[in-house]
């Protein structure tokens, strides 16, 4: 081999402001990641998120009269679709950050030339597409006996994306402070999981009781699921405003935290 071949293979390849290629490659990875077990991954959810549809709607579907005008079915499905979103956004980027941790894989990603911005897009967009494909499966499974049509896509599109995008960021963090599973399971058991059934999803905040219904309002998850559903019905029991603002607040909070956990490796480099 000449001198000009072995300079053209060893040398270091270039990279712009952004590794596309790299960040591309890892992103494909967490999708691949679920994709693989999709019976696991998206179907399963789907099944759940459908036995609890069917459990409230035989059970007390026909007795419940209408909420704020919208027929119990309608009111209930945009919530348990997010409730998907939700659940498997934090469950795809926990678990592959923990796996990695566990199985000593976290090389994988720390020695490309990755930044941690690319560690952070990668992470979380793998995420939100897991808990966008499960969310959308879901739908698509109610559509044939549910009038789930979205009214205001707007509302259906920020809320479902700012409500994935969260999760997935939560999810960042707390699988790279797990140790072990028993410590995710914690997190989801015991925040997120009374969090999601007290937000509203199957049930009106307005008729709680005055006291109740106002700490309802310092439930972010609240927010994210009136405004979802105030995409399919058009009615909503929180203010939209609010909603947004809480969304994007805390979505940028946690990105900052994201990023700077990830800049600074902590439990990942030591």
């Amino acid at each position: 081999m000449s001198n000009s071949s072995l300079r053209a293979v060893t040398a270091p390849r270039q990279f712009g402001a952004v590794n596309w290629l790299g960040l591309w490659t890892l992103y494909k990875k967490e999708v691949r990641r679920f994709m693989k077990v999709v019976f696991q991954t998206v179907m399963a959810p789907v099944a759940t998120t459908l036995l609890f549809m069917t459990v409230f709607v035989v059970a007390i579907g026909s007795s419940r009269p209408a909420i704020n005008g919208v027929d119990f079915p309608v009111f209930l499905a945009p919530g348990l679709i997010l409730m998907g979103v939700l659940n498997n956004a934090f469950a795809n980027s926990s678990s592959s950050l923990l796996v990695s941790k566990v199985q000593g894989n976290t090389v994988d990603f720390l020695m490309p030339p990755l930044s941690a911005l690319e560690l952070f897009i990668a992470f979380v967009g793998g995420a939100i597409t897991r808990g966008l494909v499960v969310g959308l499966a879901t739908a698509l499974t109610m559509l044939p006996f549910v009038n789930i049509v979205p009214v205001h896509f707007w509302a259906v599109f920020y809320f479902g994306i700012g409500a994935a995008m969260m999760l997935a960021m939560v999810g960042v963090i707390g699988g790279i402070w797990a140790e072990k599973f028993d410590h995710l399971a914690v997190v989801n058991n015991f925040f997120i999981m009374p969090a999601t059934f007290l937000s509203g999803t199957f049930y009106s905040v307005t008729m709680l009781p005055d006291a109740v219904r106002s700490i309802s309002y310092f439930n972010p998850f609240f927010y994210m699921i009136d405004g979802f559903r105030y995409g399919f019905t058009g009615q909503a029991d929180g203010s939209l405003v609010i909603g947004v603002a809480v969304v994007a607040v805390i979505n940028l909070a946690l990105a900052v935290s994201c990023y700077a956990v990830l800049r600074a490796g902590w439990r990942l480099k030591s």
